[in-house]
């Protein structure tokens, strides 16, 4: 594991300074893209020739669909063109929507079971 001191310099560099069991937590593909998770995939990222493709599912994408307007979007994906600059505010917005999406949908499933 890195001291304090240290800075990692990638993502990868991040992950590999922890036990095999975190690094699990930590590192997801699916559907061939990184993947964060919280109780079920959150969003999917993936790099292009021309833009950063950004998949926070359909409820992702209609939540924010007025502060999307400017970028080319489907039905669960936005499409932020290389050439202009990334919208990282916009993106934790959606992701912090997305958690609570989906804690409310963990809750509900374990209110089932019960």
């Amino acid at each position: 594991m890195m001291s304090e001191n240290d800075t990692p310099h990638s993502i990868d560099a991040y992950i590999v300074q922890f036990p095999q069991k975190v690094q699990e937590i930590l590192e997801k593909i699916s559907y061939k893209m990184p993947t964060l998770a919280l109780k079920g995939n959150l969003v999917h990222f993936a790099a292009y020739k021309n833009h950063i493709g950004f998949y926070p599912t359909p409820d992702g994408i209609n939540a924010f669909k007025e502060k999307l307007q400017q970028y080319k979007t489907s039905k669960g994906a936005v499409q932020f063109p290389i050439d202009r600059p990334i919208p990282y505010e916009l993106i934790g917005q959606i992701v912090k929507y997305r958690v609570v999406e989906n804690q409310r949908k963990a809750e509900v499933k374990l209110k089932k079971k019960s």
